[in-house]
């Protein structure tokens, strides 16, 4: 993604988590590479928010600051530059939320923060919808990358619209496509990458599971033998029954014949 090489193909967010240990054994068992971390739930710590950075310094990954709870372009832009000065990078996960209820992307204020953060020389990575025409303008303002949804944050529905989702990855064959946010099991991940998706971002399906650190692991698993599948060359899907032993060539018996050793009467 924007020309290096990830060594997961599980992003994970930081937040929610029952305590700083718990993510951190939870972001080793996932090996993933890149963790998302909001800029302003933790300016909201204070101090804590100083001693949770450390942490995630510590770790071998690589942050993704976002602009979580950003509600109009200038919002996000100025997230956005203040994770650049704070946290030395210029990768940026680009969030505009048009709704409290389903935390959809306002699309419109998407673009224009998008447009004007890749002027400013950030590698923007943007949360979308499916929607193909959002995605081919934030591909021409300099998306390198596009983050669609599967399904509304946090509700772990899995991939709601699969048929938009394999039509944008068909779309753009040649451009980095990650799911966030709507994944809520292994198997809805597993999914994701048999579609040929380069990687999943998700963060309460591992934070709020009963024990976050297998659940990580059970992830990353899903995920290699998803992409996998998906190297190897999944069928296609048939209506009509296909025998796997052909019906050619196949024995039939005479059930009146005489067993041996009898003789018909």
């Amino acid at each position: 993604m924007y020309g290096e090489e990830a060594a997961s193909r599980l992003l994970l967010g930081t937040a929610l988590y029952p305590s700083p240990q718990v993510m951190s054994d939870a972001i080793r068992a996932a090996k993933s590479s890149i963790v998302t971390v909001s800029l302003r739930r933790e300016q909201a710590r204070g101090r804590t928010g100083a001693r949770f950075l450390d942490l995630i310094r510590a770790l071998p990954v690589r942050l993704l600051p976002n602009t979580a709870g950003c509600r109009t372009a200038k919002e996000a832009i100025t997230t956005a530059e203040m994770a650049r000065e704070l946290l030395d990078t210029d990768w940026i996960k680009l969030e505009v939320i048009a709704n409290d209820d389903t935390l959809q992307p306002d699309l419109f204020g998407l673009v224009e923060a998008a447009e004007e953060l890749n002027k400013r020389g950030f590698k923007v990575f943007p949360y979308m919808t499916e929607d193909l025409s959002v995605a081919e303008r934030l591909v021409a303002a300099g998306c390198k990358v596009l983050m669609p949804w599967g399904s509304p944050i946090g509700t772990g529905r899995g991939l709601s619209n699969p048929h938009a989702l394999r039509t944008l990855r068909a779309y753009f064959p040649d451009l980095p496509l990650v799911i966030d946010a709507g994944i809520g099991a292994p198997s809805h991940a597993a999914a994701a990458m048999e579609m040929g998706y380069d990687a999943v971002l998700l963060n309460t399906a591992v934070a709020r599971a009963h024990d976050p650190v297998r659940m990580a692991a059970a992830f990353a698993a899903a995920i290699e033998s998803g992409r996998a599948a998906y190297e190897a060359g999944l069928i296609e899907p048939s209506d009509r029954a296909k025998p796997s032993t052909p019906v050619a060539g196949t024995p039939f018996f005479d059930l009146d014949a005489p067993k041996p050793g009898r003789s018909r009467q």
